[in-house]
């Protein structure tokens, strides 16, 4: 499994962000892209709001997605809104 991070080119609302997890990364970026996808996706594609993979963690499943969604700051992890300063995730012991 692989968990990834997507940044919008616009924010929507308050999110700019999207994490999610899945075994074939590339096949769940063309079902958000064309909107059979997670909802906050398929709004970002019915505004026009562009989107792009920031980052992705390989052998990752849906607790670490998990424990990504549950910081509220994806922002400190994708490389495009912090270039050379995105922290790589460390769980808490």
């Amino acid at each position: 499994m692989t968990v990834y991070l997507i940044h919008f080119q616009t924010k929507l609302k308050h999110a700019g962000h999207y994490v999610g997890y899945a075994a074939r990364v590339g096949q769940r970026l063309a079902h958000h892209k064309d909107g059979s996808g997670a909802r906050i996706l398929a709004v970002c594609n019915e505004r026009g709001i562009r989107y792009d993979l920031a980052r992705a963690w390989e052998g990752q499943g849906r607790e670490f997605e998990r424990k990504l969604k549950n910081c509220k700051n994806a922002a400190r992890y994708c490389p495009v809104c912090k270039p050379g300063h995105a922290r790589e995730y460390k769980p808490k012991v």
